[in-house]
């Protein structure tokens, strides 16, 4: 048995404890969060390791920002744990029930899913996160982490465990893969007998990967090529702000916008407006023959793979269309399916797109930046889904779930 079947196998011993563990799991994780706390320096110096290590490696200043850790950070990842320790019990919540004319009563239920993997890269909040999620909703977890944060997701996971095991429960419900060469991803991927789903959570290449690799069920998150379409009837100053808050608040985030599509009519005063603003913080911008005519030789010329690419920097792709129909061709053709945004203040077109856009999450008249589980309400987030089955959009606590149905009988033969 490898070691990471070995892992698998802790794990799968765990998920059974954790199947009926009921308030022992908030016992856990309020121990972990006051863990992260209390062990918050060291965390940190394991994390100015990677920092180092990362700067060494060239990492982009905006990859260097998703690695970093401070006491500000940690204490909001312990302020996360303590969040998802205070919602519902996910498990045990009777979705459907009815008696059938034989007598036979027959309830649908919530379960947990068993053993979840997590394959993630340069985002260490990502490892207590997914940790609190997947131990709330009764599954153990494997992790396994980029190697830009590997230090500071072993000190994290040291902690985590050691909290567990302080509240009565198995360490193994959470464990970390420490070998982050490409072998012990694609083992993962492949460990059908012992993970019950994956999830991969990352940049269009790693996800890639995983759907293509995986011999275990995967649920997609993370790529975003969203966008912001600024229709003949917007108001420029919205407009502006919605365009400078989704493109440069966050750009790492996958719920940043990449593309901006502005219908002719309004570009000639909307364009000027939109680069004033993103001038404040040197975005990139790449456009059309149209915007470069409005804009100027400030704008680099955008190739069509401009409009297809996840920048996740302060880099941003521009086009002029038409109409609402040629933005709606184009986010048709390159959109990844995460948060897509119309501003107008035209009511039918509002609802064209809304009908129309095929997206986790469609917006009028407001940021991208919104689509996260804890601005939706549904508390912290596994990641945001981009299929179509099981769930979609931010995945929460009940997303993380599975079902079985449950029959009474007295006696009753077929």
């Amino acid at each position: 048995m490898t070691q990471l079947e070995m892992m698998g196998s802790n794990a799968k011993h765990a998920a059974r404890v954790l199947m009926n563990a009921g308030a022992k799991k908030d016992e856990a994780l309020f121990a972990i969060a006051k863990a992260l706390k209390e062990n918050a320096s060291e965390i940190i110096k394991a994390n100015e390791a990677d920092i180092e290590n990362g700067k060494a490696a060239g990492l982009s200043e905006s990859l260097l920002d998703r690695l970093k850790l401070d006491e500000g950070r940690i204490l909001g990842m312990a302020e996360g744990v303590s969040q998802v320790a205070a919602q519902p019990d996910p498990i045990g919540k009777v979705i459907e029930g009815r008696t059938l004319k034989n007598g036979l009563q027959i309830e649908k239920i919530t379960v947990p899913m068993g053993v979840i993997g997590i394959i993630y890269e340069a985002r260490p909040n990502v490892t207590s996160d997914a940790a609190a999620l997947c131990l709330k909703a009764g599954s153990a977890v494997i992790l396994r982490g980029g190697k830009e944060a590997i230090n500071s997701n072993k000190a994290i996971t040291a902690v985590m465990r050691d909290a567990i095991e302080s509240a009565g429960l198995p360490r193994d419900c959470v464990a970390l893969v420490t070998d982050t060469t490409r072998q012990s991803a694609t083992e993962l991927m492949q460990l059908s007998e012992y993970l019950d789903v994956l999830i991969p959570r990352g940049g269009a290449g790693l996800i890639k990967s995983v759907v293509a690799n995986a011999k275990v069920p995967v649920i997609e998150t993370g790529v975003g090529n969203c966008h912001v379409y600024v229709d003949a009837s917007a108001d420029i100053q919205m407009a502006t702000d919605i365009v400078y808050n989704a493109k440069t608040s966050r750009p790492s985030v996958c719920n940043a916008i990449e593309t901006v599509l502005v219908h002719k009519d309004i570009a000639p005063e909307a364009l000027p407006a939109i680069k004033a603003a993103l001038d404040k913080k040197n975005v990139e911008i790449r456009g059309c023959e149209k915007t470069q005519e409005i804009l100027g030789d400030s704008v680099i010329p955008a190739t069509e793979n401009d409009y297809a690419v996840e920048f996740l920097d302060y880099i941003l792709a521009v086009r002029v269309v038409d109409s609402l129909d040629a933005a709606l061709d184009h986010i048709a053709k390159y959109s990844t399916g995460h948060s897509e945004c119309i501003v107008t203040s035209d009511y039918r077109s509002a609802n064209r797109f809304t009908a129309c856009v095929d997206s986790a999450a469609v917006y009028v008249n407001a940021s991208t930046r919104f689509t996260d589980g804890g601005e939706f309400g549904l508390g912290a987030e596994i990641g945001i889904s981009t299929q179509k089955l099981h769930a979609r959009g931010p995945m929460g606590l009940n997303e993380l779930t599975s079902m079985k149905f449950v029959i009474r009988g007295d006696g009753q033969i077929r």
